[in-house]
C-alpha cells in the first residue's frame, strides 16, 4: 500500500479527503502524463507471466498500511546470510515490485476518464454550494424585515382564534365522554334484547372512542368499565351458545357468529360450541336417566344426583327400560339435528361469504376470512365423528346397565328397533358404522337369541309331540307375506315408525331421517302399534254346510285335551284370540286325472298348526335379522336349526324305517341320509338322562341339542282302512315341502344380508337341506305302499300256480284278479282320504309308482319261486303280466308303467343261449342272486347242459361276491 502511495505522490495525485478538504488546489492538480509511466511500460508485457508474480506475493503484504515491511524482511533473514541467496530474493522482490506498478499504472490509466469526471462533478457541486449560501442571507434578511412589520395585536388575534377552536374541541370531547358514561345502560338492554352483534359493536365502538380521549383522567375508569362489560358480553355469548346444542334456532345463531366475527373470535367460538356440544351429551342423557330414575323411586332422595352415569342407569327399571330409551335417543336426536342443522348453516353463508368476497378487492381480508372457513369446517367435519362417538358411548352405557334377557321378544325387538334406528341415524349423521353400538347389542343380542332359541325348540319338539297333524285350514292364495311377522319385507322403510311396522312411502325413500325431520318430529316417538289395527286374513271362510258340521269341526281340533296351554294358546288366533281355526269343506270334485285327489274348493297349501307356527318364528327371527344385521349369520343358523328339526322330526315320526334300505331301491338318497346323519349329530340329544361322569365340554354341547321327539299318541298309523295314517303322513309330508318352499322364497333375502364370508353355509344348507324336503316324500309312502296292498297273500297265490303246462293257456291266473282287486282297494281308500285331505298330484303319483313297483317285483318275485316252468309257462307269465298291464292302465294315469321293462325283461331272459344269458347276467345286476339263480336252474335247465349251468352260476356267485 505504501508503494501504491509513493506511486501516487510521483503522479501528483492526493488520496480523496485531501482532494476534498482542498477545493481551493484543485486548478493545481494535473493529469499524468505519458512520459512519466514509460519506465513501467517498458517491463516485460506478458500478462499471465505478470499474473503469476502478483500472485506469488505474500499476504501479509495486502494487510494494513501499519505493517512495517523492512522489519518483515529482515526478520525473515536466516541467521547465516548467503549473499546469492539475497541477491536472488531481492531480484525476485523488485520483478513483484515492478509487477505490481505495473498493474496499478495500467488501473490508473484506465480509470483516468472517470477521475476527470468526477473532478469536474465536485467543482458544480462548489458553485451550487456558494448560491445557497447567496439565497439563504437573502432570506434572513427578509424574515427580520417581516418581524419588524407586525404589531403584538395581530399576533393576540391569532391566539385568541387558536383558543377557540380548541375551545370548541374540548365541548365535543365532553359532549362525546358523557354519551360514553351512559352507553352501560344501552349495553344491558340490548343484552336483554339478545342483540349481540350490536352489543359489541357499540362496545367495540365506545372502546375506540375511548382511546381517543385517554388524555383524560376520567376516561381510564371508563375504559376499564368498557373492557369489564365486554367481557360480560362475551360470557352471555357463550350462555347463548350453548343453548345451541339442543334447540337450534337459525336467528338466534346468525347474531350469535356475528358476534364473535366482531369479536375476531370465530375460531374460538367453534372451539367452545364443540365443547358445548359434548357438556350437552353429557347433561342430556343424564338428566333423562335421573328423571326416570327418580320417578320410578317414589322419593325426592338426592341420592342418585350424586351417582355417576354408569351407576346411575343400574337402577332403571325394567318397565320403565324402553321409555327411557326412547326418550334418551330422542334427546340425543335433538342434539346432532341441532349439529346438523348448525353444519348447514355454515355451509350456506360460505357460500354466500365466498360470492361476496370474490365481488371485494380486500385480499388480506379475503384470505384471513377463507382461512377462518377452513378452520371451521375441519373442525365440523371432525367434530361429526367425535359427537356420534359420545353418543354411541352413552348409549352403551345405558344398555349394559340391565340385563337384556330379562325382557320378553316383542320389548327387546323394541330394543333392538330403536339401536338400529339410532346406528342409522349415526350412519347418515357421519357415514360411521356404529362400531361400538354394533359390537355391545351383538354381543347381548346373541346370547339373547341363543336362549329363545334353545325355548323355542323346546317349544317346537312339544308342538310336534302333541301335533295331530290335522290341517290347519287357509285360503288358497295364502302367502306368507300375510302373516304380521312378514310385513316388514313388503313394506318400505319409513324413518316415523320401526322396521315391522313402517307404512309405505315413496317420499321417503330418497330423503334422509335428518330432511325430514329438520323442521320438526322426531324419528323415537313410540309409534301406535299397527298390529292391533290390522287383522290376518289367511284363514278359509267356512265351507261347511251346517253349523253341526261346523261344530264337530271345532271338535275335532279342540278335542286333545292332553295338549298343553301353552300349546293351545299358539293354536288359536292371534289377534281375534278365538277358538280353533275352521276346517275347510269336506266336499270333494271330481278330477281330470284319476289320480288326482284333491279338496272341493280351493287348492289351498296343506299345512298344520305347528307349520304355521314354524314360519311365524322364521318371521320373527327375520325380523331381528333385518333390524341387526351383525347378527344375521346367527340367526340363520337358528333358523336352519328350526327347519332341520322339523324336518327330522318328520322322518322320525313316518319315514324312519330299517327295511327300507334293504329293498335295495334307493328310496334314500346318500344327500337325504347325509343330512339326517348330520341333523341327528349336530341337533339331536339322544341320550335319556344325563350322565354325572360326563364332562363339562360335552354337558355344553347337550345344551345345545335337542330330544328327539316322539309322536303323539293320538295320531294312529296302523289302520288299513285309513291307510295307515296317509292323512296324518300327506300333512306332515306336504307342510315340510310347503316349509321347504318358504324358505326358498325367502333365500334372496337372507343372501342379501348374510355375510360375504358366511354364504358358503347358506348355500350349504340349502343345497343339502332344503332341497331335500321333497325327497322324504318316497321314503314316507313306500310305507304306506307296502301296507295297502297284500303282497304276501299275492305270493303266496302264485305258489300254488302249476307253471309246467304242456299247452299254451288262454286264461290268466287267479293271481291276477286278486292283485288287480287290491289295487281297486287301495284306489277307494285313497278316494276316501282325499275326502278328508287333499292329496297333491307328485304325491299321489309316488303312491300308485311304489305299489306299482313293489307289485311288479313281487311277481318277478313269485316267478322266481317256481320250481319247475315250461315254455308254454313262460308264456303263461307273459299273459298274466299283460293282463294286469291292461287292467291297471284303467285305474291309474302313470305312464310308463314302473318297472314293467323289469318285468318283461325277467320273463324274456327263459328265450336267450347259453352266450347271451351270461352276457345279460352280467349286465343285469338289479335283479337278486336267488332270482338269476332260479332262472338258470328251473328256465334254462332244459336246453342247457350242466357245464354251461355251472358256468352261469359261477358268474353269478362272481357278480354277488362283491355285495357280501
Amino acid at each position: 500500500m505504501q508503494k501504491i502511495k509513493s506511486l501516487m505522490t510521483r503522479q501528483g495525485l492526493k488520496s480523496p479527503p485531501e482532494s476534498l478538504s482542498d477545493l481551493g488546489a484543485i486548478e493545481s492538480l494535473r493529469v499524468p502524463g505519458k512520459e512519466e509511466f514509460r519506465e513501467l511500460r517498458e517491463q516485460p508485457s506478458d500478462p499471465q507471466a505478470e499474473q503469476e508474480l502478483i500472485n506469488s506475493i505474500e499476504q501479509v503484504y495486502f494487510s494494513a498500511d501499519s505493517f512495517d515491511i523492512v522489519k518483515y524482511e529482515l526478520e525473515k533473514l536466516p541467521p547465516i546470510l548467503n549473499l546469492q541467496e539475497l541477491e536472488e530474493y531481492r531480484d525476485k522482490l523488485k520483478q513483484q515490485q515492478a509487477a505490481v506498478s505495473k498493474k496499478v499504472a495500467d488501473l490508473i490509466l484506465e480509470k483516468q476518464p472517470a477521475y476527470v469526471k468526477e473532478l469536474e462533478r465536485v467543482t458544480s457541486l462548489q458553485t451550487g454550494l456558494q448560491l445557497a449560501a447567496v439565497i439563504c442571507t437573502n432570506g434572513r434578511r427578509h424574515l427580520n424585515i417581516a418581524k419588524e412589520g407586525f404589531t403584538q395585536a395581530s399576533l393576540g388575534l391569532l391566539a385568541n382564534q387558536r383558543k377557540r377552536q380548541l375551545l370548541i374541541g374540548l365541548l365535543k370531547s365532553l359532549r362525546t365522554i358523557k354519551t360514553l358514561q351512559r352507553t352501560d345502560v344501552r349495553l344491558s338492554e340490548m343484552l336483554e334484547e339478545e342483540d349481540y352483534p350490536g352489543a359489541i359493536q357499540l362496545c367495540l365502538e365506545c372502546q375506540k372512542a375511548a382511546s381517543t380521549f385517554k388524555h383524560y383522567s376520567c376516561i381510564s375508569e371508563l375504559n376499564s368499565k368498557l373492557q369489564d362489560t365486554l367481557e360480560q358480553i362475551e360470557e352471555q355469548l357463550d350462555v347463548a351458545l350453548s343453548k345451541i346444542c339442543k334447540n337450534f334456532d337459525i336467528n338466534h345463531y346468525t347474531k350469535v357468529q356475528q358476534a364473535y366475527r366482531l369479536l375476531g373470535k370465530t375460531q374460538t367460538a367453534m372451539d367452545q360450541l364443540h365443547m358445548h356440544f359434548t357438556q350437552a351429551i353429557h347433561n342430556t342423557v343424564f338428566q333423562v336417566v335421573l328423571g326416570y330414575v327418580e320417578l320410578c323411586a317414589g322419593n325426592t332422595d338426592t341420592k342418585f344426583q350424586k351417582l355417576q352415569y354408569k351407576d346411575l342407569c343400574t337402577h332403571v327399571t325394567p318397565d320403565s327400560y324402553i321409555p327411557c330409551l326412547a326418550d334418551l335417543c330422542k334427546a340425543l336426536w335433538e342434539v346432532m339435528l341441532s349439529y346438523y342443522r348448525t353444519m348447514e348453516w355454515h355451509e350456506k353463508h360460505d357460500n354466500e361469504d365466498a360470492t361476496t368476497a370474490s365481488e371485494g378487492s380486500n385480499m388480506m381480508g379475503t384470505e384471513e376470512t377463507n382461512f377462518d372457513r377452513g378452520y371451521i369446517k375441519k373442525k365440523l367435519e371432525h367434530g361429526l365423528t367425535r359427537i356420534w362417538q359420545d353418543v354411541q358411548l352413552k348409549v352403551k352405557t345405558y344398555l349394559l346397565g340391565t340385563d337384556l334377557s330379562i325382557f320378553k321378544y316383542d320389548d327387546f325387538i323394541f330394543v333392538l328397533d330403536i339401536i338400529s334406528r339410532l346406528m342409522q341415524v349415526g350412519e347418515e349423521f357421519c357415514g360411521s358404522k356404529s362400531e361400538v353400538l354394533q359390537e355391545s347389542i351383538r354381543k347381548q343380542s346373541v346370547n339373547y337369541f341363543k336362549n329363545y332359541h334353545r325355548t323355542r325348540l323346546d317349544e317346537l319338539r312339544m308342538f310336534l309331540e302333541n301335533e295331530t297333524w290335522e290341517l290347519c285350514p287357509v285360503k288358497s292364495n295364502f302367502s306368507i307375506l300375510q302373516l304380521h311377522e312378514f310385513k316388514f319385507m313388503e313394506q318400505s322403510r319409513s324413518p316415523s315408525v320401526s322396521p315391522s311396522k313402517q307404512p309405505v312411502s315413496s317420499s321417503s325413500k330418497a330423503a334422509t331421517l335428518f330432511e325430514q325431520y329438520c323442521s320438526g318430529g322426531n324419528p323415537f316417538e313410540i309409534q301406535a302399534n299397527h298390529k292391533d289395527e290390522e287383522t290376518e286374513d289367511v284363514l278359509a271362510s267356512n265351507g261347511y254346510e251346517s253349523d253341526e258340521q261346523e261344530k264337530s269341526a271345532y271338535q275335532e281340533y279342540d278335542s286333545d285335551s292332553d295338549v298343553p296351554e301353552e300349546l293351545k294358546r299358539d293354536y288359536v288366533d292371534e289377534q281375534t284370540g278365538d277358538a280353533p281355526v275352521k276346517s275347510v269343506s269336506r266336499e270333494t270334485l271330481k278330477s281330470r286325472k284319476k289320480s288326482d285327489y284333491s279338496l272341493n274348493k280351493v287348492n289351498a297349501p296343506i299345512l298344520t298348526n305347528t307349520t304355521l307356527n314354524v314360519i311365524r318364528l322364521v318371521g320373527k327371527y327375520m325380523q331381528m335379522m333385518n333390524i341387526l344385521k351383525p347378527i344375521a349369520f346367527d340367526v340363520i343358523h337358528f333358523m336352519s336349526q328350526l327347519f332341520d328339526y322339523y324336518l327330522y322330526a318328520i322322518y322320525t315320526f313316518f319315514g324312519r324305517n330299517d327295511s327300507l334300505e334293504s329293498t335295495g331301491l334307493g328310496l334314500s338318497s346318500s344327500r337325504l341320509r347325509t343330512t339326517l346323519n348330520r341333523i341327528q349329530e349336530s341337533l339331536i340329544d339322544l341320550e335319556v338322562s344325563a350322565d354325572p361322569t360326563a364332562t363339562l365340554t360335552a354337558a355344553e354341547e347337550r345344551k345345545e341339542k335337542v330330544p328327539s321327539p316322539h309322536l303323539s299318541h293320538l295320531v294312529v298309523l296302523t289302520s288299513g282302512d285309513t291307510l295307515y295314517g296317509l292323512a296324518e303322513r300327506v300333512v306332515a309330508t306336504e307342510s315340510l315341502v310347503f316349509l321347504a318352499e318358504q324358505f326358498e322364497f325367502l333365500q334372496p333375502h337372507l343372501d342379501a344380508v348374510m355375510p360375504a364370508v358366511k354364504k358358503p353355509f347358506l348355500q350349504q344348507f340349502y343345497s343339502q337341506t332344503v332341497s331335500t324336503a321333497s325327497e322324504l316324500r318316497k321314503p314316507i309312502y313306500w310305507i304306506v305302499a307296502g301296507k295297502a296292498i297284500d303282497y304276501e297273500q299275492m305270493l303266496l297265490l302264485m305258489a300254488n300256480v302249476k307253471w309246467d303246462v304242456k299247452e299254451i293257456m288262454s286264461q290268466h291266473n287267479m293271481y291276477v284278479d286278486a292283485l288287480l282287486k287290491e289295487f281297486e282297494q287301495f284306489n277307494r281308500r285313497l278316494n276316501d282320504v282325499s275326502k278328508r285331505v287333499r292329496i297333491p298330484l307328485p304325491v299321489s303319483n309316488i303312491l300308485w309308482e311304489h305299489c306299482i313297483r313293489l307289485a311288479n317285483r313281487t311277481i318277478v318275485e313269485g316267478y322266481a319261486n317256481v320250481k319247475k316252468c315250461s315254455n308254454e309257462g313262460r308264456a303263461l307269465m307273459q299273459l298274466d303280466f299283460q293282463q294286469f298291464l291292461m287292467k291297471l292302465e284303467k285305474l291309474t294315469d302313470i305312464r310308463p308303467i314302473p318297472d314293467k321293462e323289469f318285468v318283461e325283461t325277467y320273463i324274456k331272459a327263459y328265450y336267450l343261449t347259453e352266450n347271451d344269458m351270461e352276457r345279460w347276467i352280467k349286465e343285469h345286476r338289479e335283479y337278486s342272486t336267488k332270482q338269476l339263480t332260479n332262472l338258470v336252474n328251473v328256465c334254462l335247465g332244459s336246453h342247457i347242459n350242466k357245464k354251461a349251468r355251472q358256468k352261469l352260476l359261477a358268474a353269478i356267485d362272481d357278480i354277488d361276491r362283491p355285495k357280501r
